[in-house]
């Protein structure tokens, strides 16, 4: 499974490490994702989403419902 948030779209970045001799190496900048299951009144049923913090705090702000259809829109969200 790829690492992208399906609610804000975050995924893996790419910069340097730089040593003390500021040589600079390849690195990758991961997203702080969960798997995590969130129940949507509406359908009375249970969604699993890969989130990242930052959109497991987006969900508590505008709600599932919100979040869902934004994602949708955006086209992060397939068949949820």
């Amino acid at each position: 499974m790829s690492q992208v948030c399906q609610i804000t779209g975050k995924k893996v970045m790419v910069g340097n490490n730089v040593s003390h001799s500021k040589r600079r190496t390849k690195r990758r900048f991961y997203p702080n994702l969960f798997k995590k299951k969130f129940y949507v009144p509406g359908e009375d049923r249970w969604v699993t989403l890969n989130v990242s913090a930052a959109g497991i705090r987006t969900i508590n702000k505008i709600g599932i419902v919100n979040a869902l259809k934004v994602a949708k829109e955006s086209g992060l969200v397939a068949n949820i």
